[in-house]
């Protein structure tokens, strides 16, 4: 029973060292390797990987991680305090160069939304075209 109690303590802490275990491996390759992408994403690639692999390979770690997911999501607000005092500290420099700033968050936006229109119009065709082939080979 003590053993049992022991692992269930250590659970949400190993789960937690894991999760950051693989930012800062993902850090380290990007930098060592100086690849273009954030250190944060390389890690989450291998975390994705390391539970691609659970199936295969037992992972008591795997358990727990939607436990500690839930709980940073939860408390994700906290992470955009950084980018609110960003704005305060430069918002002399927003209200100079509002309207280039306007502008390019606006076209951004618009082609991004133009990006994923044609992207899941180019999708959807793929799939008619291979659901046609499927019913028409029956």
């Amino acid at each position: 029973m003590f053993v049992r109690r022991f692992e269930e303590v250590l659970a949400l802490p190993t789960a937690m060292t894991a999760l950051l275990g693989c930012q800062l491996l993902g850090e380290l390759i990007v930098r060592a390797l100086h690849l273009p992408i954030p250190g944060p994403v390389l890690g989450l690639l291998l975390l994705l990987a390391w539970l691609l692999l659970g199936t295969t390979v037992t992972l008591p770690v795997s358990s727990s991680l939607p436990e500690v997911a839930r709980g940073l999501l939860n408390h994700m607000s906290l992470l955009f305090i950084p980018a609110g005092v960003g704005i305060i500290l430069h918002g002399q420099t927003l209200a100079d160069q509002w309207l280039p700033i306007s502008v390019s968050l606006f076209g951004s936006t618009a082609l991004a939304l133009i990006a994923t229109a044609l992207t899941f119009r180019a999708v959807c065709k793929i799939m008619e075209r291979s659901k046609a082939k499927k019913e028409g080979g029956r």
